[in-house]
């Protein structure tokens, strides 16, 4: 009954707000687009048929309480699919877990998961000296932490291996958070602005971490949102049994009851999006026909708005906004501006390692090798860490709490995917040029020259758009911290009164014109151009290497874009000299796979060699929590490691003790 409550005031807002958004597709496709060019390509496909990782690791099973050896396998579309173990993979068995990661938290430390989990359910802690509701057999776990869906535990042999899964963990999340197409020109900018304007009437401003995933994903999460106070107020009180059992059953039951929100939200959702994509057609062609009369009327409105409010949006920004926008400012320039300062010294080191490289070895057969490596350098997790923990550092401070900012999360995240996307599109602009120079070359004195020259105009195009789009970010993030408040402050003196602008609307253009859109248009105007200026000074200053507003970027390679066209390069294929094709049925397992966590070629893991003496064919599995096996079980194990692969040199025994006991 919730569910359908919350959806059915959704969808009236999603109708208003498709049309809005509709008007506003067709006339940015007849006005055009007065931005910038890109200097850079962008691949259209950027992992077909790849695997980001794979590998072994640990994940504890809920059902039985025990610790099962998995194999992780992240495909391109970045979800987690887990085996039951490399074989099973290679025989194309069905997986045993699926994970979206989307809306999931990335715990390092069963400290903070026992925090979290002791705020989800207050009033139920447990008592010092008893046993938390989860142990890990080792120092290094990994856990899936989401506010309504179920958790996921898991844990690695050493802190070099946990850093890694780490990295890639926040990639998946990453990646999956940002679920909602920006191709969509109507449907997206709908459904986002259909979620705000239901949050902002229920008095919600401001940025939401939950704004993560696909839509449904969004949407289930709204719906969560106010659900679940109410069902842990009528349910919490009614569970039985020990602190840790209470709190495992809370977790199951917040699970169940997202799955039910999320089959019924998918079924919602998918039938009011037919029904708006019905009456599209209809719809496009009364703003097609009427537009000149559709603009007149708007901005008919929008001056009789901005007579009312913007005197008192004026007085506000002056004094509550203002004085803060450059302190806002160089809080997010420090983190953004050295992130892709990072991108752009990891290009540059890739590449002039691949060309010395060449020099020593030599050969298109080398280059083709490094080629490969490099096109996919953007999802390589480990080597875009760097990059993307600068963001780390972005504090707001006392700005957060005076402009209601609830969480940095959607600035840093945002910055991370536009420096991933630039990375990718350096790349790919490269390798473009790079292939186009490769039947001229003579030698491989040539070819290192070559590769220089092309590096060194690929670094200039990358520093003007990496610019243009920092500043966008800048103007963006801006806007997402002070319009939410700048609408709060205005709420008591200006909402009540925009009833009374309704009659200004002709009815044929009601499901184009709404009065809510057109007085927040007016408020960003009264603040827009205090951030423009705070943007365009920040540029003069050069302190961060932006580019003015006034240095517009010819393209230098005007055929460069046509390029970007052609079929994509697969330099494996092209240069490798085989005349056959791989067949069909094993590419699945032949995937290329972009980083390895674990070379376990020549073996399997340490750790799984302990388990698979330990667990022989119908052996009961050991506990966590059990005491430390014998002297002799400790032994076997010792001689079945010193018969796998070792890494790194470490002995045996360390390789046994670090982080674990002998179970």
């Amino acid at each position: 009954e919730k569910t359908g409550k919350v959806l059915g005031e959704f969808s009236r807002c999603y109708k208003e707000q498709y049309g809005v958004a509709l008007f506003n597709s067709v006339r940015y496709e007849i006005e055009g687009n007065g931005g910038p060019q890109a200097q850079l390509l962008h691949r259209k496909v950027p992992l077909e048929d790849h695997v980001i990782y794979s590998g072994n690791l640990f994940q504890y099973i809920e059902e039985n309480k025990k610790w099962r050896n998995r194999f992780c396998v992240v495909p391109h579309n970045y979800g987690l699919v887990l085996y039951e173990n490399k074989l099973a993979y290679e025989r194309d068995l069905s997986p045993r877990v699926l994970i979206n990661s989307a809306g999931y938290k990335i715990l390092t430390s069963v400290d903070q998961y026992l925090e979290l989990v002791n705020n989800s359910l207050p009033g139920v802690t447990p008592k010092s000296g008893h046993s938390p509701i989860l142990k890990c057999p080792t120092d290094f776990p990994l856990i899936l932490w989401h506010p309504y869906a179920r958790h996921y535990y898991f844990c690695v042999m050493t802190g070099k291996e946990q850093e890694k899964w780490r990295a890639v963990f926040q990639d998946c999340v990453r990646h999956c958070n940002n679920g909602i197409s920006e191709d969509s020109k109507v449907e997206a900018p709908a459904f986002t602005d259909a979620i705000r304007m239901y949050r902002q009437a229920k008095e919600q401003y401001g940025t939401w971490d939950m704004l993560c995933g696909t839509e449904t994903q969004v949407l289930s999460n709204l719906v969560m949102e106010e659900l679940l106070p109410e069902l842990r107020t009528t349910i919490g009180p009614r569970l039985k049994g020990k602190a840790q059992e209470r709190q495992r059953t809370w977790i199951q039951i917040s699970d169940a009851v997202y799955r039910m929100v999320y089959e019924q939200t998918k079924a919602h959702y998918d039938a009011l999006t037919a029904k708006c994509e019905q009456e599209r057609p209809q719809m496009e062609s009364t703003i097609r026909t009427d537009m000149d009369q559709i603009i007149t009327s708007k901005e008919h409105l929008a001056s009789k708005i901005r007579a009312f409010v913007l005197p008192k949006a004026e007085v506000c920004v002056r004094n509550h906004v203002q004085p803060y926008i450059s302190s806002i400012l160089e809080a997010l320039m420090t983190p953004t501006s050295q992130g892709f300062a990072e991108v752009r010294e990891v290009f540059f080191k890739e590449v002039t390692d691949m060309n010395m490289n060449i020099v020593n070895e030599g050969g298109l057969e080398k280059l083709v090798e490094y080629m490969e490596k490099l096109s996919h350098l953007a999802f390589h997790p480990v080597k875009m860490q760097s990059c993307y923990e600068k963001m780390d550092q972005l504090k707001l401070e006392g700005l957060q709490q005076r402009f209601d900012v609830s969480s940095t999360s959607v600035f840093k995240q945002r910055a991370q995917i536009h420096m991933r996307q630039q990375m990718d599109d350096a790349v790919y602009t490269f390798e473009t040029l790079l292939h186009q120079e490769l039947g001229k070359l003579q030698g491989k004195d040539d070819l290192c020259k070559s590769i220089q020259r092309i590096l060194e105009r690929v670094l200039k195009k990358y520093d003007y758009d990496s610019s243009t789009v920092r500043k966008k970010f800048f103007r963006e993030a801006l806007l997402q911290i002070t319009i939410p408040f700048l609408l709060k402050k205005l709420a008591p003196t200006c909402k009540g009164e925009l009833a009374k602008f309704q009659e200004l609307i002709f009815e044929d253009f009601a499901s184009f014109i709404l009065v809510e859109n057109t007085y927040e248009e007016v408020v960003l105007q009264s603040v827009m151009k205090d951030i423009m200026q705070a943007v365009k000074e920040a540029a003069v200053q050069r302190k961060h290497n932006l580019y003015r507003d006034s240095m517009v970027m010819h393209n230098s390679d005007p055929n460069l874009h046509l390029l970007g066209e052609g079929v994509p390069i697969d330099w494996g294929e092209e240069y490798s000299g085989q005349p056959e094709a791989e067949p069909q049925p094993d590419k699945r397992r032949r995937a290329k796979q972009v980083v390895s966590v674990i070379q376990d070629d020549e073996g399997v893991l340490p750790y799984e060699v302990a388990t698979e003496v330990l667990l022989q064919p119908g052996s009961p599995e050991p506990d966590p929590g059990a005491p430390p096996s014998s002297p002799d079980g400790v032994e076997m194990i010792r001689k079945a490691l010193a018969k796998g692969s070792l890494e790194d040199g470490v002995g045996a025994e360390e390789q046994l003790t670090n982080g674990t006991d002998a179970t």
